[in-house]
């Protein structure tokens, strides 16, 4: 803006000579002159030099402004179709330019404020003597400022009402309005310097947009909202009157509060309207308008239509919670500043139009889904549903509600246990929740550390209930021995005792997983559980003990939607964004929070999982009672979690676009008395039920909207275990060969008892037999030896009656039973074939033993027909 050489109007002598009546008004009257005295070249005073020492610069900052928060049903266009969440200020203000300014505004400003505002060099002399001389008269300093130093002061207060430290924001609110000659000394000068500097347009836009009129309403066009539920643009000459009079003292002349509260006035808004009439004469006196206009204008009544604002994230209704969620990150992220300090002036100096990943579709209908299956309040039980979804891919936060009212006013939080401001959601940073425990959920990242250490699905593990498993391998912590003190049992008493890791993950198999645990490194598990970007809700570390494997870890139902999400997404897990675009005021594209998208896993271990996740929303899986009432049901991979006592249930899961979390968990204090959730009723359902009710309508909005593919096909070795050769331990104790056998990396199994000529109880036998092979993990069943059995002899060769002698005599006593068999073989007429059992096969005195015989057959000559010898010869007729 061009700078404007200011001249001062008026007579000067006259004006000169009231100079002696005091220090006071000579300071007043030299600061109205000083710019003439320079131009002219009078000899300068002292006083002139003390005005002339002062500063004359004053940095006019960013305006503190309102911030909107925005969602879409769009998310390739979420600003042509977004739609308010809520508004945020400490000061309700739109920051507007000149020309969307009603000229009634303006003209009402300049009559009832200042008339010689276009004339005068930033201090009007006449208006300053006047002040000056009722300071005299009064003992303090009083009137006379004009609009330009009506904005000065207005910066300064500004400034002060933007810093963080309440005490140096005292101190400073106390300078800038203290009623002391130095400081409208100081208030003249930098109004000067400012006329200097700006167009005079420029400083009447400023000192509209800056000026407080009444409560937290400030500038022009939150002001033309509020009390008209107009804009600054289109304000009525009347309306426009009674705005700028609340300006000269917005505690009087405000219009939001009854008569009865101000003065009684019988006739509604009196002192705003004595100061509006004023005004309006003032307006007539300076030709601004027309006698007929000023009539019609002070004949109109005063009726304020009071315009609430949208104000903080309460006015969002069933979005509040991912409302509050934005507002963590605009305060947290350090995309928004260096420091929590710098962070939170620039949130709370505002001016932002932010727009967000929320799916107003997809919300509403986990809204419907959540209101319809749990209440928000439920006798002796402080239940709690909560649904988060993630767009695979992008970390985008489509979904974020739970089953209460917000409020952040502690008043209104103790008049039910339907109001909380926790976001159960989230981290407690990002919404001062503790977290859940995720349960059988969590056991998604021991079987991504399975597979990736080589492990295949249909590898078995010792799965038994025992009351002590013994060490565990810990890479960071060293070997751990949790006793007695750990001892697991599975929910519904399912499970063998050696499950393969897929059928524990179909069946949510806790012994089975405390059994892939054992082969693995509980370290392991914990470091591929961050790579998903799996944390503590409470900023701490997450534990790595055997507990852990079953989700004993507190974590954000958000944190899970993720990590489901990664899964989806073939092993590439994107920290979850909620902001798409951020604009400011002055309509500049600012830098946002990007996720951040790293491989978890490799998309071979990827697959694995999904392959195995996909049978657990099969027909036999524990997730098939939400995906079989998902519509499209689309290719899907879950997984179901349930807490220590049913506490809180989950259901999680993902197509490859969008992964969802709903869990309906105990959010109860001290106060509240906790329920199992699988027994409790919530409206005629058991809680246990509840998540599966609410999951399908979810993704089933999900599936129609986004759609889904088929997951990648899982390599074989991923899925088969590798085939290893069984021990041979006949002949060994069973003590001996349970050790070798489990070693090789198979279950053992006593067998009991069998006849064979063995050392009665070494291994007579094994099943599978040793020397063949067989999955790692599979059982071998071990039989010890009676040591009464004998083994059957090789009589194959001789003839039937040496066979029969042999076996039938000492020490075997076989009854003898005979086949034969057919042979061209002239040799082997009369001899024995085959026996069966097999030679070497343990048996008792007693037992039938057949023996094939076989019988000579010549074979029969081949018989041979001349070529052509039909009828005709070959020839055609």
């Amino acid at each position: 803006m061009s700078a404007k050489n200011r001249t001062v109007s008026g007579a000067l002598g006259g004006f000169l000579g009231f100079v002696g009546m005091s220090a006071v008004a000579g300071i007043l009257v030299t600061a109205a002159v000083a710019p003439a005295v320079a131009l002219s070249g009078m000899a300068a005073t002292n006083t002139i030099n003390v005005f002339d020492s002062l500063p004359e610069y004053l940095s006019i900052d960013r305006l503190a402004q309102k911030s909107n928060i925005y969602a879409s049903t769009n998310a390739e266009d979420p600003v042509g179709t977004r739609v308010l969440l809520a508004s945020f200020y400490e000061q309700n203000r739109v920051d507007v330019p000149s020309d969307a300014i009603s000229q009634f505004a303006k003209d009402a400003a300049i009559a009832g404020e200042d008339p010689r505002f276009m004339e005068h060099g930033g201090v009007d002399i006449q208006s300053s003597f006047n002040g000056a001389v009722q300071t005299l008269a009064g003992g303090e300093t009083r009137g006379g400022s004009s609009i330009t130093q009506q904005y000065v002061k207005n910066v300064l207060i500004q400034k002060c009402e933007v810093m963080t430290d309440e005490e140096k924001a005292n101190a400073c609110y106390k300078d800038a309005t203290k009623t002391t000659a130095d400081r409208k000394l100081r208030e003249m000068r930098l109004a000067i310097g400012i006329e200097k500097k700006y167009e005079k347009a420029d400083i009447l836009r400023g000192y509209l947009n800056i000026a407080g009129y009444g409560g937290t309403v400030y500038g022009i066009e939150a002001a033309a909202s509020y009390y008209f539920n107009t804009t600054a643009l289109n304000l009525t000459l009347p309306q426009a009157a009674s705005l700028v009079a609340i300006v000269n003292n917005p505690v009087k002349f405000q219009l939001d509060r009854p008569a009865s509260e101000t003065n009684g006035a019988a006739n509604g808004y009196a002192d705003n309207k004595s100061r509006r009439d004023y005004i309006l004469n003032e307006m007539l006196k300076y030709d601004k308008i027309t006698q007929v206009d000023h009539d019609a204008a002070v004949a109109t009544p005063i009726e304020p239509v009071i315009t609430v604002p949208s104000t903080g994230c309460q006015t969002a209704g069933d979005n509040a919670f991912f409302c509050d969620y934005v507002t963590k990150i605009l305060k947290n992220d350090v995309t928004f500043g260096a420091t929590a300090e710098e962070r939170i002036d620039n949130f709370t100096r505002g001016g932002f139009d932010v727009y967000t990943t929320l799916d107003l579709d997809l919300q509403a209908t986990a809204v419907a889904a959540l209101n319809a299956s749990v209440p928000k309040v439920v006798n002796d039980w402080n239940v709690g549903g909560v649904v988060s979804s993630v767009k695979v891919g992008t970390g985008a936060v489509l979904v974020m509600t739970q089953n209460k009212d917000y409020s952040q006013d502690p008043t209104v939080q103790a008049t039910g246990a339907n109001y909380t401001s926790l976001n159960y959601n989230t981290d407690f940073a990002y919404g001062g929740s503790g977290g859940f425990q995720p349960g059988s959920t969590y056991k998604v990242f021991t079987l991504a550390e399975w597979l990736k250490e080589g492990h295949a699905l249909t590898e078995r593990v010792d799965s038994r209930v025992k009351a002590n498993w013994g060490t565990f391998q810990d890479s960071c912590l060293g070997p751990q021995n949790y006793g007695a003190g750990f001892a697991p049992g599975n929910d519904g008493g399912e499970g063998g005792p050696n499950e393969t890791a897929l059928h524990s993950t179909t069946r949510s198999i806790n012994t089975g997983f405390v059994g892939m645990a054992k082969k693995l490194d509980l370290c392991g598990i914990r470091k591929t559980a961050e790579a998903f970007d799996m944390h503590a809700a409470d900023g701490g570390e997450l534990g790595q003990n055997a507990g852990t494997v079953l989700g004993t870890n507190s974590v954000a139902p958000l944190s899970m939607a993720v990590a489901f999400a990664g899964i989806a997404n073939n092993g590439m897990t994107c920290t979850p964004v909620a902001i798409t675009k951020m604009i400011s005021s002055d309509g500049t594209e600012l830098p946002i929070p990007k996720s951040d998208c790293t491989q978890s896993v490799e998309p071979a271990v990827a697959a694995g999982m999904q392959y195995a996740m996909q049978t657990v929303m099969g027909g036999s899986g524990t997730g098939y009672s939400s995906a079989s009432k998902t519509s499209p049901r689309l290719p899907m991979i879950g997984k179901t979690g349930t807490t220590d006592d049913a506490q809180n249930t989950w259901m999680s899961g993902a197509t490859t676009q969008v992964a969802t979390v709903v869990g309906v968990v105990n959010v109860g204090g001290n106060n509240w008395k906790n329920q199992r959730t699988r027994s409790g009723q919530l409206f005629g359902k058991r809680g246990s039920e509840v998540r599966h009710t609410i999951w399908p309508k979810i993704m089933s909005a999900a599936n129609a909207k986004y759609g889904g593919a088929d997951f990648p096909e899982a390599s074989s070795n991923v899925i088969n275990a590798v085939a290893v050769p069984v021990p041979d331990v006949r002949g060994k104790s069973m003590a001996e060969a349970k050790t070798i056998i489990e070693a090789a990396g198979f279950f053992f199994v006593d067998g009991g008892v069998t006849s064979s000529e063995l050392p009665a109880g070494t291994v007579a036998s094994t099943d599978p037999a040793g020397g063949s092979a067989s999955t790692r993990g599979a059982t071998v069943t071990a039989r010890s030896s009676d040591g009464t059995g004998v083994t059957i002899p090789s009589v194959i060769g001789k003839t039937e009656a040496d066979a029969r002698s042999t076996l039938s005599g000492a020490p075997y006593g076989f009854t003898v039973a005979k086949t034969e068999q057919p042979t061209a073989d002239k040799a082997q007429d009369g001899k024995v074939m085959a026996i069966q059992p097999g030679e070497g096969t343990a048996g008792r005195p007693g037992d039938a033993v057949t023996i094939v015989i076989g019988k000579y057959t010549p074979p029969t000559p081949p018989t041979t027909t001349a070529p052509n010898s039909g009828p005709n010869n070959g020839r055609d007729e």
